[in-house]
């Protein structure tokens, strides 16, 4: 099996504190870690769309790390803390973002995430062109 890790344009190993990859591309298949919402800075948006969109922003420049884009994503999942109340905002961002043909896409609520005041993280599988 081949397998690579992928990193955003300017982002090295070195620049990871945890052990992990931003993204893994696997026999075509482009696997991307959980992103949340968090600024540059660290710091986490007080504001749902804020947060939505940096956290998307984050798969995109992942995504172009292996030089693919929303279209191609095939599979979405995403993880909300009180999912009824942000997910009309949700969805809007997500609009923005995703490509036809729309991948599949499970949203799941959760009891909690490891970034402090997260209100979701989300992760994707992308298929690279033949």
């Amino acid at each position: 099996m081949s397998q690579r890790a992928v990193f955003p344009k300017g982002v090295t190993a070195d620049d990871v504190p945890l052990k992990l990859s931003p993204a893994v591309m696997s026999n075509g298949h482009l696997f991307v870690t959980g992103m949340t919402g968090s600024a540059t800075d660290g710091t986490m948006p007080q504001d749902p769309a804020t947060q939505f969109r940096s956290a998307f922003d984050k798969i995109a420049t992942c995504l172009a790390g292996a030089d693919l884009d929303f279209g191609h994503v095939v599979e979405m999942t995403s993880y909300h803390i009180k999912i009824a109340d942000h997910f009309d905002t949700f969805s809007a961002v997500h609009a923005a973002y995703v490509k036809a043909p729309y991948p599949a896409w499970t949203a799941v609520e959760v009891a909690g995430l490891r970034r402090p005041g997260a209100l979701v993280e989300i992760r994707v599988i992308a298929r690279a062109p033949s």
